[in-house]
């Protein structure tokens, strides 16, 4: 394998056997002076082939160390989780954590507007984003708050690599164009349909059909007292999101729960959120 071009120390763009374009991580890879022949594939822990343009933006723009960091906690975490990861979720983890850690710095009196306990519905997930935090704060020296467990965990349970043989990909195209297409009209936004908001939307729309069609929705009665919140702080938001789910059930005849409800809505608001921010 070929280094071609250094994105930092440990990233490189490379070239395989094959003549394919790729980028691989590993540690110094990308320290020697450009191309070289990689000899040692073992200091090559992922890679990464037909990398999108805003992963590899992100690349350049998100310190190396977290991006190190990053590397880490999804390989930590794979040895602990039943199932297989998307590789893609250290782009993801990566955005997060250096978002979170801007948030600390810079406003440490915020709180987050939503904060929901996956302990008991995900306990090995849970436990994979307590070591993320921990990871975090031995290698980069920086303390995030404990609500961070649950929005780490999230990454990993919207990042499984599985097969849906429940939902037809016609029926799921159908709903996620109609669930952007209402969110999109409510607010008066356009939806940008490469971001991070946009694809979280997206993967937990498609779990929470797949737990529809399997009969394992989410009920523990936690959400209740939260979607009454919800509805008086951010009411069109508990209404679009409720017009959402009423299709959902139309289309798939069933009976969402109000738990299901109250995640979905976290996701609408946060979409909602960051288009009104880049509408701006």
């Amino acid at each position: 394998m070929k280094a071609v071009k250094k994105i930092n120390n440990n990233v490189a763009v490379c070239v395989d056997g094959n003549g394919d374009e790729l980028v691989a991580f590993g540690s110094g890879i990308g320290f020697c002076k450009m191309p070289y022949e990689i000899k040692d594939l073992r200091k090559i822990t992922m890679t990464f082939y037909r990398l999108n343009t805003h992963n590899f933006q992100l690349l350049k723009e998100i310190p190396e160390k977290i991006f190190d960091v990053s590397a880490q906690i999804v390989n930590e975490a794979q040895k602990v989780l039943s199932h297989e990861l998307n590789p893609n979720v250290i782009f993801s983890l990566a955005d997060h954590i250096n978002f979170a850690i801007i948030r600390q710095k810079n406003y440490k009196e915020l709180t987050l507007p939503f904060s929901y306990d996956v302990k008991q519905l995900y306990p090995k997930e849970f436990e994979a984003g307590r070591m993320a935090i921990n990871l975090v704060e031995k290698e980069l020296d920086i303390n995030l708050p404990q609500t961070e467990i649950t929005a780490i965990a999230m990454h990993f349970i919207n990042s499984q690599v599985t097969n849906i043989p429940s939902i037809t990909d016609n029926t799921f195209n159908l709903i996620s164009v109609k669930a952007i297409s209402y969110v999109e009209s409510y607010f008066n936004i356009r939806i940008d349909q490469n971001g991070f908001s946009y694809n979280r939307f997206i993967m937990h729309l498609r779990y929470y059909l797949i737990r529809i069609s399997e009969n394992k929705q989410i009920v523990d009665e936690a959400s209740i007292a939260m979607i009454r919140t919800f509805k008086q702080e951010s009411p069109k938001i508990y209404k679009c999101t409720k017009q959402i789910v009423v299709m959902i059930d139309e289309i798939l005849n069933s009976k969402s729960t109000d738990d299901e409800m109250f995640y979905l809505m976290i996701y609408v608001k946060r979409i909602v959120v960051k288009s009104l921010n880049n509408k701006e």
